[in-house]
């Protein structure tokens, strides 16, 4: 089909229109695609129109395919337009266009034009309604979309802040872990020591530079007091609050803030006093490691500070009763007399722990006739009122010998008493006698270490003749005497057990040590400085542990010759 004619008028150019509406009806294109095709036609041909000229429609329908085109005169040069549209079906019977000046052609053809426009619209309508739904529904999809991002945001806000909270306590939590084990290895520190020296030195240690750069210890009775001192210092030993000096508040707990040092400028002071029951003994100045302290390393600070000054105060009393019970014992123990054709040397250690003062004592005295008693003793436990009982013994000693009496009858003189007038304290001794002009040693035990006797040759017995019971247990008994050969040269070694126990390895291998340390000597050394070789003994049997006991040893060396010389006094330093 091919259908041509002229477009010179608007009648020529509605005819064209409505005939291919029609002919595009008839041959089944939709009237979607009709529509298109024609309101584009309308809008070529209002061009043409418009323009002028000679134009020529063409409208053709060949295999499946309607073309219209709209051609200007081969003299206009202009380019043709067309259109088309797919058939889906062939024509049912002849298409006639419509007849030029026809009014009611014309009107069929604009009330189908309109048909055609009404289902555009309807249908426009219908797609219009879609999208309405889904744009409401996309709407409600993105509100549901930023709600749930909303959602996911204040989450994700959520899990940080649970996540820095969880680090910030989990690293507050470690702080404060690292400040109680520091606090509670500093103080066992400080308080292991009893010399207040000694701790002054420590603290100082102990805070620099983990928590101060500089550590400050200042004694109010040291020898110090022309060192200049901040004025927070002397602010805190007056009132005895911690005070904290710099250019801008601290904010530190139970610190009172104070101007800028004039000493220190530049520096954050923190001026802790050192408590004790009674006034400060003193005042801890440290400076800020950093800029300013932590107010919870402050107040840890502070505390240690505190348990300072409670182990500062702990050291001085115990110096003090210390002191006091070591002029008791020096009190308690008498100088040797000089005794011709004798040597006496003595030396007293007390335990490495607690009070200096204890049980064990050593005498030598001269009974009416002449004869010299030796004596060495331990009364049961330490402190004071061991060296008290300790020193009623040695008196009641010294008033039983006035009478005379053997080193055995002494002794059990000495358990008789202990036995009613103390029923709870015990003690051993060992008692022997020289008598001029006799080679011969008479001595007794109670309980006590056996002697070790060294003769001239240089060869060594021990003396453990059966000993007598401990003095003051609930027993009668009557202490036996005991005799050996005395030649000149000879040396007699008294002591306590506190030279030769050990706990782990029980007396009697201490016992062995002494006697062969007292072998090794030669006799021109005993003869010469008989408190040198005292000390001699004394230092291989007490550097394998530290003692805790007392330590006596007394030396009785008989000279060579018959005149002999004087005894010796026990060196101060052997205390």
């Amino acid at each position: 089909m091919n259908l041509t004619w002229p477009i010179s008028t608007v009648s020529d150019a509605a005819r064209a229109r409505i005939t291919t509406a029609r002919v595009a009806a008839a041959h089944g294109v939709p009237p979607l695609e009709r529509t298109r095709m024609a309101a584009a036609l309308g809008a070529r041909l209002r061009q043409c129109l418009s323009k002028g000229g000679n134009w020529r429609f063409v409208l053709t329908v060949a295999r499946g395919s309607l073309r219209v085109e709209v051609s200007p005169s081969p003299a206009d040069g202009e380019r043709p337009w067309c259109v088309t549209a797919s058939c889906p079906e062939p024509a049912a019977g002849p298409v006639c266009d419509a007849a030029a000046g026809d009014a009611t052609a014309l009107g069929e053809a604009l009330l189908g034009a309109d048909e055609d426009t009404a289902l555009v619209l309807e249908r426009l309508a219908e797609q219009e309604e879609l999208v309405a739904f889904h744009r409401e529904e996309l709407h409600q999809t993105n509100q549901g979309v930023l709600a749930l991002h909303a959602e996911l945001d204040a989450a994700g806000r959520a899990q940080r802040e649970a996540f820095a909270a969880e680090r910030t306590a989990r690293r507050e939590a470690e702080d404060a872990r690292r400040r109680l084990t520091f606090l509670a290895d500093a103080s066992a520190t400080l308080t292991a020591s009893l010399n207040h020296e000694e701790i002054a030195r420590l603290l100082p240690e102990l805070l620099v530079p983990r928590y101060a750069r500089t550590a400050d210890v200042w004694l109010f009775d040291a020898e110090d007091e022309r060192v200049p001192r901040a004025a927070a210092a002397v602010i805190a030993a007056r009132t005895g609050r911690p005070q904290y000096a710099a250019a801008h508040p601290g904010g530190l707990p139970g610190v009172d803030d104070q101007p800028p040092s004039a000493l220190h400028p530049g520096r954050s002071l923190l001026c802790v006093p050192l408590p004790t029951r009674g006034a400060p003994l003193g005042v801890v100045t440290l400076t800020a490691p950093g800029e300013r302290w932590n107010p919870d390393d402050a107040v840890m600070l502070v505390e240690l500070t505190r348990r300072a000054g409670g182990a500062l105060d702990n050291a001085r009393r115990f110096e003090h009763n210390r002191d006091i019970a070591e002029t008791l014992q020096r009190a308690l123990l008498t100088d040797l007399p000089a005794t011709p054709g004798l040597r006496l040397a003595a030396r007293y250690l007390p335990a490495t722990y607690g009070l200096n003062v204890g049980g064990d004592w050593y005498d030598a005295f001269r009974q009416p006739d002449g004869s010299l008693i030796t004596v060495i003793g331990d009364v049961t436990g330490h402190g004071l009122h061991a060296a008290v009982m300790m020193s009623q013994l040695r008196t009641a000693l010294r008033a039983y010998a006035v009478d005379g009496g053997s080193p055995g009858e002494l002794l059990t003189r000495l358990h008789m008493f202990l036995e009613h007038l103390q029923p709870d304290l015990y003690a051993t001794a060992v008692i022997a006698r020289f008598r001029p002009g006799e080679p011969v040693l008479t001595w007794a035990a109670a309980g006590h270490p056996p002697p070790v006797l060294r003769g001239p040759d240089g060869r060594v017995r021990i003396l453990d003749a059966k000993p007598g019971a401990m003095l003051g247990i609930p027993l009668n008994q009557e202490i036996a005497d005991h005799t050996v050969p005395l030649e000149p040269g000879s040396t007699l070694a008294l002591y306590t057990d506190g030279l030769v126990e050990r706990r782990a390895q029980g007396i009697d291998p201490g016992i062995e040590r002494l006697a062969a340390a007292l072998g090794s000597f030669r006799a021109e050394e005993l003869d010469a400085d008989l408190d040198g070789s005292a000390e001699r003994i004394l230092d291989p049997m007490l550097s394998d542990s530290e003692r805790d006991d007392d330590v006596c040893l007394l030396l009785c060396h008989v000279g060579a010759s018959a005149g002999g010389r004087l005894g010796s006094r026990p060196r101060p330093g052997a205390w």
